[in-house]
């Protein structure tokens, strides 16, 4: 029986990706969904041409011709796999594209907002309403408090609690959404492993592995506001004696940091020097004035 393709010219046509990326950053809900599916495939491609990579090959019956067809077989096979519901990853990307191009999907269509006070935003109903921070002060607003307490039960001054969250997520502006796409508040990356028994939310992480940076799904911890995320930062720290260098460190953002990587808390090599570089900034703009300066 013969496979079907989707979009055949997709693999030999890279101008075809490069058109469904335009039309993904012009707002079209359909292009971002056509995006979503060709991306899933190209992952699967990817996933099945590693996976044959680590399989031992044989020399003697072996052929370029014989891999070339290879490649084809898995071209398709990635296809099919990717119809319908697939594995998955295209829901994943289509409302983090979505939630970037400021495209909210309702019951009866799909309907662009109008920034925070968009009717689409004024519809929302808890701390979502207000999330993203609009800057880098109302993130400090946002999260300091919660911050504060769990600093006093770590052993490190509160900026450095905040610092760690501003390096996590991009000062609140990168976090993992839910399937509703309400953002799950979890401001340290902190995953849903096998021992949680809360919420979760599906999204892509960039973690280095075999010395190269690689993007994966992995399910991380959701919370119901972001007091609630650094409360259960300070309990998984205290709870983890992997990280017992990084309690107690006061004001030291070199010693904490290392405290933190030497636990595993993150597979970046330069993850010490990218921390210590937010805490600095952070230090600077809390001795400044408050200005209107944007997220950057």
């Amino acid at each position: 029986m013969a496979i079907e393709s989707a979009n055949a010219s997709f693999y030999a046509d890279p101008a075809g990706l490069t058109a469904l990326k335009r039309g993904a950053a012009g707002q079209t809900p359909e292009a971002i969904r056509e995006t979503a599916k060709q991306f899933e495939s190209l992952f699967t491609t990817m996933m099945l041409k590693s996976m044959r990579d680590a399989t031992p090959k044989d020399s003697l019956f072996g052929s370029d011709q014989q891999d070339f067809y290879q490649d084809m077989f898995d071209q398709q096979m990635a296809v099919q796999l990717s119809k319908g519901k697939g594995l998955g990853l295209a829901d994943v990307l289509v409302r983090q594209l979505m939630q970037s191009a400021g495209v909210v999907e309702g019951g009866a269509g799909v309907a662009t907002t109008g920034g925070p006070s968009g009717s689409a935003a004024a519809a929302a109903t808890g701390p979502s309403a207000s999330w993203p921070p609009r800057s880098r002060e109302e993130f400090v607003q946002a999260v300091m408090p919660a911050a504060r307490e769990a600093a006093a039960q770590l052993g490190v001054d509160p900026s450095l609690v905040v610092a760690h969250a501003a390096l996590e997520t991009g000062w609140g502006q990168s976090i993992p959404t839910g399937a509703d796409g309400r953002p799950s508040f979890n401001l340290f990356g902190i995953k849903a492993g096998s021992g949680w028994r809360g919420a979760a939310a599906v999204s892509l992480t960039s973690e280095f592995a075999d010395g190269r940076m690689q993007t994966t799904p992995a399910s991380f911890r959701a919370y119901a506001s972001p007091g609630h995320s650094i409360n259960d930062y300070a309990d998984f720290l205290k709870s983890n004696p992997r990280y017992a260098s990084a309690l107690n460190t006061g004001d030291d953002a070199v010693a904490f940091a290392r405290g933190l990587q030497r636990g595993g808390y993150a597979t970046d090599p330069d993850y010490v020097s990218k921390f210590t570089a937010v805490a600095a900034r952070l230090k600077s703009q809390m001795a400044q004035p408050i200005s209107s300066a944007s997220v950057g």
